[in-house]
């Protein structure tokens, strides 16, 4: 995303991922993505405003009850969602029910913001990750297609090479 100095608000939803989880400062607080991208936009606009909304562990639906309307009345520039992945994770995973919650979340915060922010999550490599693969390429598939829909940015972290490499992961080899 290119930095836009008339971006003056940033709202974050979604799960462990955005909420900053594994990047743990020395006091015990967590920082991560979401927080450093508020951080840069904020040295470009006084009087910037950001909320980070996300909760780790939180399933799609989850998500969309909980934060995606707080997060469209609030009317931010810049919105990002990063959720379902804990969906495609669990046994029983309805993936048309995952797509439908994700369409919902999309409806809902792209007209309420200038720019909506997607993003395919990390991918990891190795047999338990392998047997989730198809239910991450539906998820990321769908997020793509609502992306063109509804003229959202999609940041792609499941293709960067980059985070292939296992110094990049936390110890518990999930988030980053």
């Amino acid at each position: 995303m290119s930095i836009n100095a008339t971006y003056t608000s940033l709202v974050a939803v979604g799960d462990s991922f955005t909420e900053g989880m594994s990047d743990q400062l020395p006091d015990g607080s967590y920082r991560g993505w979401a927080d450093l991208l508020a951080a840069r936009l904020a040295t470009r606009a006084p009087g910037f405003r950001y909320a980070n909304l996300a909760v780790r562990g939180k399933l799609i639906e989850q998500i969309v009850r909980e934060q995606v309307g707080p997060a469209a009345k609030m009317g931010a520039d810049v919105v990002t969602l990063v959720g379902g992945l804990n969906d495609t994770l669990r046994p029983k995973c309805d993936m048309g029910r995952v797509r439908g919650l994700l369409e919902e979340a999309v409806e809902t915060l792209a007209p309420s913001c200038k720019q909506l922010v997607l993003m395919r999550s990390p991918g990891r490599q190795g047999p338990v990750f392998d047997r989730f693969r198809p239910r991450m390429e539906a998820l990321f598939a769908c997020i793509d297609e609502l992306a063109a829909r509804h003229g959202a940015l999609v940041i792609d972290l499941y293709g960067s090479a980059a985070l292939g490499d296992q110094r990049m992961w936390g110890v518990d080899r999930l988030h980053l």
